[in-house]
């Protein structure tokens, strides 16, 4: 198992997120709503390359359960259903969510203290780094 499964991490800095969720298009409402809450994440690793993602917080909750490689349907925390593939590069996992107009990637690196979310939409980048809850 790798040293971040099981690992909670907390929001803690976040760049650009109105404008990735105004990309998106996210409502005003929503993007305010999601501007002021810090989300906890956990990735628990499973046995064959099978990998749950679970992200809570006082607004919502949600988690995903996926294979390594393979194409999942999805369903985001902004309700948007897309069709998503995660690989890995050993600490490093790279999404790709196709919507019906948008193509959505997020990279996120996990350490034993932290996890840095990188998201992209078009030419928008958003950054969220997330430390480890003791």
């Amino acid at each position: 198992m790798a040293d971040f499964s099981g690992k909670k991490y907390k929001l803690s800095t976040s760049e650009n997120f109105e404008e990735f969720m105004k990309a998106l298009g996210v409502g005003m409402v929503t993007r305010k709503m999601g501007n002021t809450i810090s989300p906890t994440i956990e990735l628990i690793e499973e046995e064959g390359g099978k990998f749950k993602l679970k992200t809570t917080s006082t607004f919502k909750n949600s988690e995903i359960q996926f294979t390594i490689g393979e194409e999942f349907d999805e369903e985001t925390i902004d309700g948007r259903k897309v069709k998503s593939v995660i690989t890995r590069d050993g600490n490093k996992f790279h999404q790709i969510q196709k919507g019906d107009k948008l193509e959505t990637t997020i990279d996120r690196e996990f350490t034993p203290t932290e996890m840095t979310a990188i998201m992209k939409v078009g030419d928008i980048v958003c950054t969220r780094v997330y430390k480890v809850v003791e």
